[in-house]
């Protein structure tokens, strides 16, 4: 682990533990208190684990997955279950190797998601990772529509030392993007960050918005590759998941950067929002730093969570 990662490990698993506490101290008490592996031992984890916000999917599939595992491999004290339960946990988050694909070519990168839920902070910080990379970035500020985002978004592209696209209020979302895809191919640039509107409860005008933006996409920069992503607020739990499900209604989410992990006690969302969508996490944010967004790790989440120390 590199000292940036460590650091941040030590904060997720300090931001988590308010979750720690609401999931893990119960499950706990039921390892250390049952004296067997029945169904109502069963009860009470999946009890736990929906308070915790992992949601009734997965909770369901990782209470099937421990049953099997408890069965095949013959466990029959409630404590070495413990780390059963961890595994499955980590099963049912991990991201496979290819989710960063976007990173490895020249690629055009949607961000949509709602105000407050710190989307424009989240594509500063993606921004600032990627020119880290030794990549040539430019932003679109295409949320047109808060007077706001454009500012804020300056201030980042300038902090992170990439060109910036538009951000005058109320211009065309679409223009901004047109314009913004001339300028990545003049410059060559390996990826278009594009701060998309969110407002949900227009939903028939944000659909029409984000198609047009599409199509823009496909006639004037085809051989880009696409990634959209939805920026959700950690701390309020199943509302992200119903808002990740709205996205994913009016257009084709390749991923979830989930934020503000930091201080709630609804961190189990994670889980639930992959099992119930299938789209998986790909970025967690902890904090205000352009350190604190960091690629989604299954092993760290779920041992962070637990408060697993591993060997280094």
């Amino acid at each position: 682990m590199g000292e940036g990662k460590k650091g941040f490990f030590s904060r997720l698993a300090a931001g988590l533990s308010k979750t720690r506490d609401n999931i893990v101290a119960g499950v706990d008490a039921i390892f250390n208190g049952a004296s067997e592996i029945d169904d109502e031992f069963y009860e009470e984890i999946e009890e736990i684990l929906i308070m915790g916000d992992i949601g009734i999917n997965a909770t369901n599939a990782i209470i099937e997955d421990l049953k099997k595992k408890v069965k095949e491999q013959r466990i029959k004290q409630p404590k070495e279950c413990k780390e059963l339960l961890i595994n499955s946990i980590k099963e049912q988050m991990s991201v496979e190797e290819a989710a960063y694909e976007f990173e490895k070519r020249q690629s055009v990168v949607l961000v949509v998601g709602v105000n407050g839920v710190g989307k424009t902070t989240s594509i500063g910080k993606l921004a600032g990772k990627l020119k880290d990379q030794n990549k040539k970035v430019i932003l679109a500020a295409a949320d047109t529509f808060r007077a706001a985002a454009g500012e804020q978004l300056t201030e980042w592209a300038n902090r992170a030392g990439v060109d910036i696209i538009g951000g005058q209020e109320g211009s065309d979302p679409a223009a901004v993007v047109y314009d913004a895809v001339q300028s990545a191919k003049a410059k060559k640039a390996d990826v278009l960050l594009c701060d998309t509107a969110g407002r949900l409860h227009n939903k028939k005008n944000l659909m029409e918005e984000l198609r047009k933006i599409n199509k823009i996409i496909e006639k004037e920069y085809p051989e880009a590759y696409k990634e959209t992503l939805v920026v959700l607020d950690g701390t309020t739990g199943q509302n992200a998941l119903a808002q990740a499900k709205q996205f994913a209604e009016v257009t084709n989410i390749t991923g979830i950067v989930l934020t503000k992990l930091d201080g709630t006690a609804k961190g189990g969302i994670a889980v639930a929002i992959q099992t119930e969508l299938g789209i998986p996490v790909k970025y967690v944010g902890v904090g205000e730093s352009i350190d604190d967004l960091q690629k989604f790790d299954s092993n760290d989440f779920v041992n962070a969570l637990f408060n697993v120390k591993e060997e280094v």
